[in-house]
Formats: C-alpha cells, sequence, structure tokens
C-alpha cells in the first residue's frame, strides 16, 4: 500500500516537473559575430583556397545569379559533382535565389577551384548573415581542405616512387 502511494506521489513530483519546464522561455541563439559590413558596392566578400587554387567570392542581395569568371556555374563546370559542391552552402543554409554570388577564381584544377569556391562562398555567407554559420559548420563547409600535393624528393621518380633496383 505504502509503495503504490509513493509512486503516484512520484509520478505527480514528475508531472510537474515537466510542466516547469515546457513553460521556461526558449532563449534565442544569438550569432557568434557581428554581420560584416558590406563594402561600397553593397558585396560581403569570402576568400577560399583548396591545393592551388584561390577563390574569391562576392555576395550581395538579389535575384539569384551565379557567375564564375562572368559565366554561369553550369558553363564553367562541366561535371555535375562540382556544381553540386558550389552550390551545396547555399543549398544546406536554404539562400538559393536569394543572393546574386559572383566568383573570380586563379590556379589550380578543376576540382580545387571547385572546393576553393565552395569555401569561399561559405564564409561570405557566414559574414553575410553570421546565424548561418552553425548550419555551415556542421556540415563541414567552413573547413579548410589543407591537403596538397607532396613534394617529388631528388634521386626518385616522384614523391614516393623510387627508381627501378635491379641487382644485375
Amino acid at each position: 500500500m505504502t509503495e503504490e502511494s509513493t509512486a503516484v506521489e512520484t509520478v505527480e513530483t514528475l508531472d510537474t516537473s515537466l510542466t516547469a519546464v515546457e513553460e521556461a522561455p526558449v532563449e534565442q541563439t544569438r550569432p557568434l559575430a557581428e554581420p560584416a559590413k558590406p563594402d561600397a558596392g553593397g558585396f560581403v566578400w569570402g576568400t577560399g583556397r583548396r591545393k592551388a587554387a584561390v577563390a574569391r567570392v562576392r555576395v550581395k542581395p538579389g535575384e539569384g545569379k551565379f557567375l564564375i569568371k562572368g559565366k554561369e556555374v553550369d558553363d564553367f563546370f562541366s561535371e555535375p559533382q562540382h556544381r553540386a559542391q558550389c552550390l551545396a552552402p547555399l543549398k544546406a543554409t536554404g539562400m538559393e535565389g536569394k543572393l546574386d554570388i559572383y566568383v573570380n577564381t586563379a590556379g589550380g584544377g578543376i576540382t580545387g577551384q571547385a572546393g576553393a569556391v565552395m569555401l569561399g562562398l561559405a564564409r561570405a555567407l557566414k559574414g553575410y548573415d553570421p546565424t548561418l554559420e552553425q548550419a555551415l559548420r556542421d556540415e563541414g563547409y567552413l573547413s579548410r581542405d589543407s591537403r596538397k600535393v607532396e613534394r617529388k624528393k631528388y634521386g626518385q621518380r616522384g614523391a614516393r616512387r623510387r627508381f627501378q633496383f635491379s641487382k644485375r
């Protein structure tokens, strides 16, 4: 009998504590930093690097243009994975069609430039609206890929490959 009454009391206290938690005000998540100040043209800048490629990305509110060196992203990158990589930060933050994006790339190859555009766009989005930083960071778009080609060593054919050895 006493066990049942203590169990009922425990359940009642749990119910009251749960309602207290539900009624507590929800805290607003504040951005980690202030928004970046736009330049004279109204653009927020972001720089991305991967391998030997560098991408300078400018972002401003608009109708959704995405130009890389004056060409549409579909014309500049012929491979679908490179296009998807460039557009990934926009999809993760839900900003597709809301911003005009202009990119200048230099150095490296197609894959390096696609990775550089992705990082530069993520950094520019973070500067444009700091509340997007957590979504970008969770997807890994704000982390620089620091891998580079290993240098060739003297006395070898490549970084690791050696010349063929013959005993006779």
